[in-house]
């Protein structure tokens, strides 16, 4: 990989963690703390965000270990419908003519995503 575009996937891993934490940190913030009037937080309210922050970091691991465990039969999968050896993504295993119909429909997004 050259190195602008492992800068680029840099920045986007970057910009990815950084929507995460502020998704996070609204969501916990909104459930938690309920009165801004005094500077620093009660215990209930460092108690409830401690436990939020761990519930969603919790539920983020799992989420991406699915997806790493899924990610191979997807690639193999998709491999065994073009008839190719597995590879990277985005890069075809040979040269082909023009998609046809069928190839088409692969570009379309699922249903429910």
């Amino acid at each position: 990989m050259d190195p602008a575009a492992e800068h680029r996937q840099q920045l986007r891993s970057l910009r990815d963690f950084l929507l995460v934490y502020n998704r996070m940190t609204e969501l916990c913030f909104r459930h938690c703390v309920c009165n801004l009037n005094y500077r620093l937080l009660t215990g209930r309210e460092e108690s409830c965000l401690d436990s939020c922050a761990a519930r969603l970091v919790r539920a983020n691991h799992r989420l991406m270990g699915a997806y790493v465990g899924l990610v191979p039969a997807m690639l193999q999968r998709r491999a065994a419908e073009y008839g190719a050896p597995a590879g990277p993504p985005g890069l075809p295993a040979s040269p082909d003519p023009a998609p046809g119909p069928a190839e088409s429909s692969l570009d379309a997004p699922a249903a429910g995503t």
